[in-house]
């Protein structure tokens, strides 16, 4: 419901119709939970301060190639480390 800021009754009654039926344990432990890995190792988070030109020449970049900021990042290190 991205966007909406009111859950209606008609979808609160959709849930409780869904809750009683009951759900499948199975699938919903195969679901995982947080992103999706990005490969046999684990992954590290690390913090970048840039200033808003950086960051509107990342953005225009990744906006032109179809990429998130995240992996138009990851192509410009593995184009310098290259």
């Amino acid at each position: 419901m991205p966007g909406d800021d009111q859950v209606t009754d008609e979808q609160v009654q959709k849930w409780a119709d869904e809750a009683e039926a009951g759900y499948d344990v199975e699938q919903l432990k195969r679901r995982g939970r947080g992103r999706p890995g990005r490969g046999a190792e684990p992954t590290q988070v690390i913090a970048v301060r840039l200033t808003a030109e950086e960051i509107a020449a990342l953005d225009d970049y990744a906006a032109r190639e179809h990429l998130s900021r995240s992996e138009a990042i990851r192509r410009a290190l593995a184009g310098y480390a290259a």
